[in-house]
C-alpha cells in the first residue's frame, strides 16, 4: 500500500505541480480541443495558444507568493 501511495503522490506532483489552476486549465483545454475536433474544426492551434496564455498567469501567481 505504501508503494501505491508513493506512486500516486509522484503523479499528483508531476501533473499538478505547484499550480493546480494551470493543471485544471490544461485539462480543460484538452477537452475543448477534443470537442472542437469532434465537431469538425481543425483545432490543433487551440492548445498552444492556451498554454502561451497560461504562462504569464502562472508566473504572476508565482511572483505573488
Amino acid at each position: 500500500m505504501r508503494h501505491l501511495k508513493a506512486f500516486g503522490a509522484f503523479w499528483w506532483d508531476f501533473v499538478v505541480g505547484d499550480d493546480w489552476l494551470v493543471a485544471v486549465a490544461v485539462v480543460a483545454g484538452l477537452a475543448i480541443t477534443a470537442a472542437l475536433v469532434h465537431v469538425g474544426v481543425n483545432a490543433w492551434w487551440f492548445l498552444p495558444v492556451l498554454v502561451l496564455g497560461l504562462v504569464p498567469v502562472s508566473i504572476r501567481r508565482l511572483v505573488r507568493r
